[in-house]
């Protein structure tokens, strides 16, 4: 085929590059190309279209990735021969996928670029070959990872430690976990609404939850609890960035009351309006403990984080381990050192950044004048009153999608909306997802 029939809005909101491949979609769902038809080249296509190369080498990349179309090494791109199992439905019908089970679009799915998958087959066969301790393992974990995630630290989150700062866990939740060990008894402040899973491992603990204003925690009087657990990066699930006054706040405050601050850094990768804001605890090494995980930028499933404590927490951390022989999988270690040497992690993190992007503005545009202002990391927040935000909900779960409501996450505060995730899905389920709620928000 030597065109497209395409035509694109440069005065819209939605990008080109989303623009074409949402419409060559279209043309190969509706059956106007055919499978194993050969497409314009992406320099041909963008001539004639009068658009930058990267618009439509973008396009056809997403349309290969999610099935749609695929590449020939030397021959050029083609409508897949055996594309997905079903295609999408079309933003303005969006269907109900009666009898399948809900796509939820939540705040913590992310998104992988599936063209970096033999990557990640690549790591896991390298750790399989390696040769594992003889013994058991180092509670603070492997010590080259441990050397590669302070570098990275240092390079990412303006966060200066050494290697044995960092102590390797299975995830925010587990990292959590070791800091209540511990901490002396007492009570923690958490932000309120906030992350459901730190609250429930708070109190599996026994310790008491006390809950505080999400946006007004900063300011908080802190002498009646021993820590306070905070998301200063991007506030979850409300969003905003904690100011740098309010961090200054915080700390003061902690030190005051002689609490520790925790901090759980879990999207901070993924800010594209701005760049990323340093972490709280490079303000104050000594008042807080650091959360980082690999859940959004490899894969929640990998079940790998790290803690970066004050030296006296740590090293009560590091004994409790040592007794318990607490350590991470070593397989798993082994698999994620190999993908941070090989660039893959910044690979994953750069091609989210700019997908969710691009989602971001989608979901922007499609819930105006719902979402107030800039959108963040891989979801979106729609303050909106109880009954409409509960009406959106149902319209979206007839039609296939298990859109979570703000309330979830409240448990004293009374507030309601959605919190649109757009990481765990395609562009296309996206735009029929987003279809749906902009109808019953019309």
């Amino acid at each position: 085929m030597d065109t497209l029939v395409v035509e694109l809005d440069r005065a819209g909101g939605v990008p080109l590059g989303a623009q074409l491949s949402i419409q060559v979609r279209r043309l190969v769902t509706g059956g106007l190309l055919a499978p194993g038809e050969r497409l314009p080249s992406s320099r041909a296509l963008a001539r004639e279209l009068g658009v930058a190369r990267s618009v439509t080498e973008h396009a056809y990349g997403q349309l290969v990735a999610e099935g749609w179309l695929e590449g020939r090494a030397g021959s050029g791109t083609f409508v897949a021969v055996s594309g997905p199992v079903a295609a999408p439905p079309r933003p303005q019908r969006a269907p109900a996928r009666a009898g399948r089970e809900l796509l939820r679009l939540d705040a913590g799915t992310p998104w992988i670029d599936p063209r970096h998958r033999p990557a990640w087959r690549r790591a896991w066969r390298e750790a399989g070959a390696a040769t594992p301790p003889r013994g058991y393992d180092d509670p603070r974990g492997l010590p080259e990872l441990r050397a590669a995630l302070a570098a990275r630290l240092a390079r990412s989150r303006g966060l200066d430690v050494d290697p044995d700062d960092v102590l390797v866990t299975s995830g925010t939740t587990d990292g959590l976990r070791h800091l209540l060990t511990a901490l002396p008894p007492g009570d923690l402040a958490m932000e309120d609404p906030g992350y459901r899973a730190a609250v429930e491992t708070v109190r599996a603990t026994g310790r008491r939850v006390v809950d505080v204003p999400a946006l007004a925690l900063p300011r908080a009087d802190l002498g009646a609890v021993v820590a306070a657990y905070v998301t200063p990066a991007h506030q979850h699930p409300l969003g905003p960035v904690m100011s740098g006054r309010d961090r200054l706040a915080l700390l003061e405050a902690a030190r005051v009351a002689g609490a520790v601050v925790i901090e759980d850094d879990y999207d901070s990768e993924f800010r594209y309006d701005v760049a990323p804001i340093p972490a709280l605890a490079s303000l104050d090494r000594d008042r807080v403990a650091y959360l980082g995980t690999a859940s959004k930028s490899v894969a929640p499933s990998l079940r790998l984080g790290w803690l970066v404590a004050p030296a006296p927490l740590r090293e009560r951390v590091e004994r409790h381990r040592d007794r318990t022989h607490d350590a991470v999988s070593w397989p798993v270690q082994r698999a994620y050192l190999s993908l941070l040497r090989d660039g893959y992690v910044d690979r994953v993190v750069r091609s989210a950044r700019r997908t969710y992007a691009e989602r971001a503005e989608r979901v922007a545009g499609a819930l105006a004048p719902y979402v107030d202002g800039p959108v963040a990391g891989m979801y979106a927040t729609v303050v909106l009153p109880r009954a409409l935000a509960e009406s959106a909900q149902q319209a979206a779960r007839r039609a296939g999608f298990d859109v979570p409501l703000l309330s979830d996450y409240c448990r004293t505060a009374e507030l309601h909306g959605l919190i649109v995730g757009f990481g765990g899905c395609t562009d296309a389920e996206l735009d029929t997802a987003l279809a749906v709620l902009a109808r019953a928000l019309a």
